[in-house]
């Protein structure tokens, strides 16, 4: 099927076959919803680093802070999915305006609560709606993309675009809340992410032309409100990105613990940001690269590196040694991100792919939530690093069971006539 988008490189006959960012960039209306949604994604990086660094200066227990954080992580991760078929069915901006006034809200009471030395129940009670109503900017500028560029070659490259910007947030976040709640006051940080939250995401909303049309598959909205879980493919990619939320989690609590022992807590952000910037650089890299290698392979192939890399971080004891290492293992997550995220084009209809990115934003929360609590556990009963081992384990389980049900990512490319059937069982017209 031709796509009837129209970009600026679709218009030059002479233009590289070579998807590349320039071309990408060029897309009509593309920087109306480029800006906007960096902005109001940029403090779901600072969220779970800004509860553990004020509840553990509240509580003085990595174990209470990877808790509380761990309870965001999870609601999270169980109401990002819904939040994104709402989306699907209603628009985005309906979903997004009370969604960043509830989190904005939540996230100034759990500041309050802990400020006043609040029992960790309380902080549970706080944490739950915080995470519940954390913006899902990102699945929902990828929805964008997706509309913009049904069916062309640059969808590829806007994964790894989309897989840039969300690591340049990670550079930016955490080094942003860690400067803040150690130079300002331990508060700073979950403060920051409220207003930047309020303003970011109104501005992301107030973006209308852009955001996907609803009820567009007329009699066919039946098909196009199923389910995005029900797509077999979906399922393992929950799993493989349940693994990357791991690293993301232990990495969080272990480097903090880490630059804690050695009296030096400001590097705790220096060491998260070079580990960001190895996932953003690697992910420019994906996004220049014109691939020949099946989708599914690269992930398998990509998933192996990650695995590989984050067994071997416990291993390190020097500040120069646990930056090389984090440099390597943030290298290794973005070609994963990216193929993951470029497999639910092809996967999904695209009336259900905004829910389906929140599966996998939500994997990526929960897994974080999982190896947030673990992690802090290991630091305050084991030994200072004892939390990298849970990266390790979190990304070797995913990966048997990526190699072992990899052939459900392929399946539905064998018949794209009925791509846009959840499940690939009923063909639907194609306008």
């Amino acid at each position: 099927m031709e796509s009837t988008v129209t970009t600026e490189p679709s218009r030059n006959p002479a233009a590289p076959s070579r998807p590349g960012y320039v071309q990408l960039l060029r897309t009509r209306g593309a920087w109306t919803f480029l800006l906007p949604g960096f902005a109001a994604r940029q403090p779901f990086a600072m969220l779970t680093i800004s509860i553990v660094l004020l509840v553990q200066h509240t509580t003085g227990s990595y174990g209470a802070a990877g808790a509380a954080a761990a309870a965001t992580g999870v609601s999270m991760a169980l109401f990002a999915p819904y939040s994104g078929r709402l989306a699907d069915r209603y628009g985005q901006r309906a979903v997004l305006i009370p969604g960043v006034l509830v989190h904005t809200l939540a996230g100034l009471t759990l500041t309050a609560l802990a400020l006043a030395h609040a029992p960790l129940w309380a902080l549970f009670l706080a944490a739950v709606p915080t995470g519940a109503s954390v913006p899902q900017v990102g699945p929902m500028v990828r929805a964008r993309w997706g509309v913009k560029l049904q069916g062309s070659p640059l969808m590829t490259t806007a994964a790894a675009f989309e897989s840039v910007t969300d690591e340049l947030t990670f550079v930016v976040g955490p080094l942003l809340a860690t400067a803040l709640c150690t130079a300002v006051t331990p508060s700073a940080g979950l403060i920051t992410e409220a207003a930047l939250t309020l303003v970011g995401g109104l501005l992301f909303a107030a973006q209308k032309s852009t955001q996907p049309a609803v009820d567009a598959a007329g009699g066919h909205a039946r098909v196009r409100h199923a389910s995005a879980l029900r797509v077999p493919g979906v399922r393992v990619l929950i799993v493989t990105f349940l693994g990357i939320g791991s690293v993301f989690g232990g990495m969080q609590v272990s480097l903090a613990a880490f630059t804690e022992s050695i009296g030096e807590p400001g590097l705790n952000g220096v060491l998260y940001g070079v580990f960001a910037a190895g996932n953003m650089l690697s992910g420019v890299a994906c996004g220049a690269i014109a691939w020949k290698v099946a989708p599914q392979r690269r992930l398998v192939v990509g998933y192996a590196a990650l695995a590989l890399t984050a067994s071997a971080l416990w291993t390190a004891h020097s500040v120069l040694l646990l930056a090389a290492l984090g440099l390597l293992v943030g290298m290794s997550i973005a070609p994963s991100l990216i193929t993951g995220y470029t497999l639910v084009d092809s996967l999904v209809p695209a009336g259900a792919r905004t829910e389906a990115f929140t599966w996998l934003t939500g994997a990526v929360a929960l897994g974080q939530a999982a190896a947030v609590t673990v992690a802090g556990q290991l630091e305050d009963r084991l030994w200072d690093g004892a939390g990298f081992l849970v990266p390790m384990a979190g990304t070797v389980l995913a990966l048997v069971t990526l190699v072992a049900l990899r052939s459900l990512l392929a399946g539905p490319q064998r018949n794209r006539t009925v791509a846009r059937g959840v499940g690939h069982r009923v063909p639907v017209t194609v306008d």
